[in-house]
């Protein structure tokens, strides 16, 4: 019974020595995969956008709907503008993802962790102004004297006006600049509050739409336009062509020259890749529409702001809706990219330990059968170069003690094979010295 159970012992002493290193080495293994792993995706973004009923909020709602169908509940919080947006994203006690920002009142500052994930559309800035007032103009100069809205304070429209007002030589020492901004600028304009007000947004502003057909306001178109282009970089000339609002009504009556901003999206830094994923493709829906000043799916695009390109964004013009979410649901998608990288230590690490493992500890149990064999062999030598060096018994006696210590060998069933040949062999050397020795 103890010659069975004999039989039957496992090394483990050898185990212990080839499975801890492997066990350590896989679990290193998953926690540098950890490290490049994100968190499952939260369900809920959270976004800047900027006053009631302007631009921002209305693509911010658009934006709800999309996400929503992704299982993602899109907290919108409404702000002064682009210049409050900016601030909230650098202030980290703001809770906020993602805002919308005017291009050309944001500047990369030391220490910021915000990337863009590109340009979501043309931006123009709109010069209304009431014909009683002006007549008929096409130069900013026209507005020195005059009561003007800038734009209400933190907004992009003001930064915007204070910009190319300043570079007409008009400032509140001229002129008088009112921050004002909001739904109410065409009641206080037609109620002679105003001279001229600023306005920057797209056709879909609801706002600019009211401007556009109020009676006794006009447009200005930009004389300059193409000069401020040039010094200031951050801007685009467009031409609204006549007729483009409204053919029946013709508006405008001509064409108007106008510079734009872009409106770009920031991000910060922490932001979840799959978050930026969802968004861009919300953003692809709803600024890939074609418009007044726009073609089919000319926006979004990469742009070339002041803040570096998300790599989740960038992956996204380059090679559009990741590869798993064209086929499967959004979840399903996170979560097998999400077990994709923590199965890779599985490939480099685990299938090489299952397959050398196993002859790791096959070379550790025959290793003490190879170090009998050494000592045979070493004893063989001697025998037969000086057989005579010992006595019969002694030189056995060595040999048996050899025997004795190979019986002591722990080995399992599978490796007895080499301890039974072991003893053959022991046999063989001891005819050997029986027959070169003498008694």
């Amino acid at each position: 019974m103890k010659m069975a159970e004999k039989l039957k012992l496992i090394s483990w002493r050898d185990i212990v020595f080839v499975a801890l290193p492997s066990l350590l080495l896989a679990i290193g293994a998953f926690w540098l995969a950890a490290q490049y792993i994100k968190p499952a995706p939260p369900d809920r973004l959270v976004v800047s956008s900027g006053g009631d009923g302007g631009a921002y909020q209305i693509f911010a709602a658009r934006y709800k709907d999309v996400l929503a169908r992704y299982g993602i509940t899109l907290v919108t919080k409404p702000s002064a503008g682009s210049t409050e947006n900016l601030a909230r994203l650098r202030d980290p006690a703001f809770e906020v993802d993602v805002a919308f920002i005017q291009a050309g009142t944001a500047r990369l500052q030391e220490g910021d962790e915000l990337f863009s994930l590109g340009d979501m559309y043309h931006e123009p800035l709109w010069i209304f102004y009431r014909e009683a007032a002006l007549g008929s103009s096409d130069n900013l100069l026209d507005l020195k004297g005059k009561r003007i809205a800038v734009g209400g304070p933190g907004s992009g429209t003001r930064h915007l006006a204070m910009e190319l007002l300043a570079a007409n030589g008009i400032d509140a020492k001229n002129s008088k600049l009112i921050e004002a901004g909001g739904q109410d600028l065409l009641g206080r304009l037609q109620r002679n509050q105003f001279d001229a007000v600023f306005v920057v947004g797209p056709t879909q502003s609801s706002l600019v739409w009211s401007l556009l057909y109020a009676p006794g306001v006009r447009l200005m178109s930009l004389t300059h336009a193409e000069a401020y282009t040039r010094r200031f970089p951050y801007l685009t000339r467009l031409v609204l062509p006549r007729g483009a609002i409204d053919l029946t009504q013709d508006i405008p009556s001509s064409d108007i020259h106008l510079v734009s901003p872009m409106a770009t999206l920031l991000a910060r830094e922490d932001m979840h890749p799959a978050l930026i994923d969802l968004l861009m493709q919300a953003a692809d829906e709803v600024h890939g529409e074609p418009g007044v000043f726009q073609k089919p799916d000319e926006f979004p695009r990469a742009g070339h702001g002041e803040f570096p390109l998300s790599p989740e964004a960038g992956r996204y013009y380059k090679s559009g809706k990741p590869f798993l979410q064209r086929y499967l649901p959004f979840w399903a998608a996170t979560l097998i990219d999400r077990t994709v990288v923590m199965l890779l230590p599985l490939f480099v690490v685990l299938f090489p330990l299952i397959r050398f493992t196993p002859q790791i500890y096959g070379w550790r149990v025959r290793s003490r059968i190879y170090r009998r064999y050494g000592e045979l062999k070493f004893l063989e030598n001697q025998v037969n170069e000086n057989p005579g060096r010992h006595a019969r018994d002694e030189w056995l006696g060595k040999l048996d003690a050899i025997e004795r210590d190979a019986s002591t060998i722990r080995t399992p069933l599978a490796f007895t094979d080499m301890l039974y040949t072991l003893r053959v062999h022991i046999d063989l050397v001891r005819e050997i010295i029986v027959r070169r020795t003498s008694p």
